[in-house]
């Protein structure tokens, strides 16, 4: 495999040995030219044999447009750029359009793997015509910064959108080689596997105590909680109306813990039992 790499940072550049490694070409190219294999990019793209394949690994917005500008005109029709930065996922979009204008694919690929991809791998969310990895990779990106709710959240969205055909699928393939996966992770994909929409549970998620004595005892040493603070009144909010991501936050703890789960038209699961929906 022959492959053109552009922007060589932490990622982009142990993505180059990584890929060297397994016996293939990488022709690179970054503005700082210690790390460059090329002095510019039509040095790259004339290094390549057609059709050409070039991943683009440089930030959002102007420099990705930039990038994805020149190529524009460089390459020709049969040749493939790969974004895997993390463009906002409408961009990819019009990219998508603007390129197939003059027959050059494009591809978005979110990556995920951080600075340990080098030896442990990547996880690659790829989303082309289809758009189903814009979306995939967007949600990824958010749940980041965040951990059980943010997870609930995504699998709200993605459930939401006509776009990602395959929910549980999709989460599914996070839990390995991305920095998001976890052991929450993997119980939200446990009871997506018997009940993929969830539809067995009730969005309520019962308040057994230790979100608020924390929250309480944050308060009287004045140190800030902002996230199981927030946490504690989505539960508050779960008992107003039936929303998917406290279906998905209720079938989490009733995975990790064997906390209450209300059943649709039935009273609460007693804790330490396994309701016939959520068993794996």
């Amino acid at each position: 495999m022959e492959l053109g790499l552009i922007g060589l940072g932490k990622m982009g550049g142990f993505m180059r040995e990584r890929i060297r490694r397994a016996g293939h070409t990488v022709v690179g190219y970054d503005t700082n030219p210690d790390l460059s294999d090329v002095p510019n990019l039509a040095g790259l793209v004339g290094k390549l044999s057609a059709p050409r394949a070039v991943w683009v690994m440089v930030p959002a917005g102007k420099v990705t447009q930039d990038v994805v500008d020149v190529l524009g005109d460089l390459l020709e029709p049969g040749d493939l750029i790969v974004d895997g930065g993390n463009s906002r996922w409408t961009d990819d979009m019009e990219h998508e359009k603007a390129l197939a204008a003059k027959g050059i694919g494009f591809v978005d690929c979110g990556v995920s793997g951080g600075v340990w991809g080098l030896d442990n791998g990547y996880a690659l969310m790829c989303g082309g015509t289809a758009g189903a990895g814009h979306y995939a990779k967007m949600v990824h990106n958010g749940i980041e910064y965040a951990i059980m709710q943010a997870y609930a959240e995504g699998f709200e969205l993605m459930q939401a959108t006509e776009v990602v055909r395959n929910v549980p699928d999709t989460m599914n393939s996070w839990r390995e080689g991305t920095v998001i996966r976890s052991w929450l992770l993997d119980l939200l994909c446990a009871a997506l596997k018997d009940d993929p929409k969830l539809k067995g549970v009730r969005g309520y998620a019962e308040d057994s105590g230790e979100g608020r004595w924390t929250v309480e005892a944050g308060i009287e040493h004045a140190v800030a909680l902002p996230a199981i603070t927030a946490a504690l009144f989505a539960r508050f909010i779960s008992r107003q109306d039936d929303s998917p991501t406290m279906k998905a936050v209720s079938a989490m703890r009733h995975e990790f813990g064997g906390h209450a789960v209300r059943v649709e038209g039935g009273e609460p699961t007693p804790t330490g039992t396994t309701d016939t929906h959520l068993s794996r």
